[in-house]
């Protein structure tokens, strides 16, 4: 059957949705599959405890039910937009209305939404692109867009740091942004990397958002104020000329696609009426079991006290583990920073990361190929070939297993070369 340009767009195979599929296959598996590539949180059980009382209570309140019986409108729950208007306003001072806020289906839906408004084809034959500063940048941007060529990306400079770290810094030399450039887009924490943008290059780039007119577009799906996994120093941070995109996933309800838009009141205009003709509205369920967390911001105290150390301590149980058994000096680890994942680099890695990705998937251990993660870099770099996402956030006996898989494997490679 013949598909319309749309639909051999996005019926072809991404990036994103073998993530997902491999993701499904971890589920359907059990025990049999180590899911250290995804993006599923933790199972933490003071949060999870904690959602549960509050499913229960709305469920003996008949809450849950009105919910699911009724349609909010495109914008989503008005409820819970005011209690975040409440909060933000409370914590930041950032003197929000409800005109500032919007409900996606997920963050996913918010920068499909994001990258057609800004991006793509326009009025007198133009074609406007997302630039994205800091590659490796989100897998699930990369076929977020209608238009072929939709995004434009930046290599990083890399910092080498002790104890087989480094870091990935913007290139601000590099940056070149001209009337081809739509909006910023960055994620803070880095997903894949956990890297945390430093506040100065956040000011950097707002300034040259600014300066041209575009819009600074920040994910912020793993940082403050919820769900708050950030190890290093950070400070939030919005203007009219930022759109900040939260969710509710990785504080632990990614199963709800609650995604939370922040920006002038004139893009969430323009999401509204996206929401409506697409989607009628967004879906209700997650908003109203967080709502009593956001009104007496008891998602804060479960964010900083119970989800951020958790992941922290996973991180460095990962890293020490990691290190103890891949040998090579070739092997480097991405500052932990932030976020669920660790970026391993293995310089001069004899095969591709996808041939990798494979040979670790026959063996039960499924990991992300790092080459997904540059949407938009046209030059040809050896790094994106070198390159893995791991989750570290499962159980620690299935990531000890999966370590020593992928440990055992890299080990032969680089001795075998």
């Amino acid at each position: 059957m013949p598909y319309s340009i749309f639909g051999n767009k996005f019926t072809q195979h991404s990036g994103i949705t073998e993530l997902m599929d491999d993701l499904n296959e971890g589920v359907k598996g059990g025990d049999e599959i180590l899911m250290l590539g995804g993006g599923n949180p933790a199972a933490i059980p003071e949060v999870q405890e904690r959602l549960n009382e509050l499913m229960q209570q709305l469920l003996d309140e008949g809450k849950l039910l009105d919910t699911l019986a009724n349609y909010d409108g495109p914008q989503g729950k008005n409820t819970f937009i005011n209690a975040l208007v409440e909060l933000f306003n409370d914590l930041y001072g950032w003197d929000l209305s409800a005109q500032n806020i919007m409900l996606t289906n997920g963050s996913q839906n918010a920068f499909f939404y994001l990258f057609n408004l800004l991006g793509g084809n326009f009025s007198g034959d133009k074609n406007k692109k997302v630039l994205f500063p800091l590659a490796p940048e989100y897998i699930g941007y990369a076929d977020a867009s209608v238009s072929e060529e939709a995004f434009v990306a930046v290599r990083p400079k890399i910092t080498e740091l002790d104890n087989g770290l480094f870091k990935y810094h913007v290139d601000f030399d590099a940056l070149k942004i001209d009337d081809d450039i739509g909006a910023i887009c960055v994620s803070r924490p880095t997903n894949p990397t956990g890297n945390v943008l430093t506040d100065e290059e956040v000011k950097h780039l707002d300034q040259l958002a600014r300066e041209n007119n575009i819009p600074l577009i920040i994910d912020n799906a793993y940082g403050m104020p919820f769900p708050n996994i950030i190890f290093s120093e950070a400070t939030p941070f919005w203007n009219n000329n930022t759109i900040l995109c939260l969710s509710l996933s990785k504080f632990g309800l990614p199963g709800s696609r609650c995604g939370i838009v922040i920006a002038n009141e004139t893009i969430i205009k323009a999401m509204n009426n996206l929401s409506g003709i697409m989607a009628l509205s967004p879906g209700g369920i997650g908003p109203e079991i967080a709502l009593p967390l956001v009104k007496s911001k008891e998602i804060i105290e479960l964010s900083n006290n119970v989800i951020r150390p958790f992941y922290l301590s996973k991180a460095e149980k990962a890293i020490a583990l990691l290190q103890s058994k891949i040998t090579s000096p070739k092997f480097k680890i991405h500052k932990a920073e932030g976020a669920l994942f660790l970026w391993l680099w293995f310089k001069d890695l004899p095969i591709s990361s996808n041939e990798l990705y494979k040979k670790l998937k026959e063996q039960g251990l499924l990991i992300v190929s790092g080459h997904y993660f540059f949407p938009g870099l046209d030059q040809d770099w050896q790094h994106t070939q070198e390159c893995i996402r791991l989750n570290y956030a499962q159980d620690d006996d299935v990531v000890e297993r999966g370590v020593t898989i992928l440990a055992d494997t890299i080990n032969e490679l680089y001795s075998e070369n």
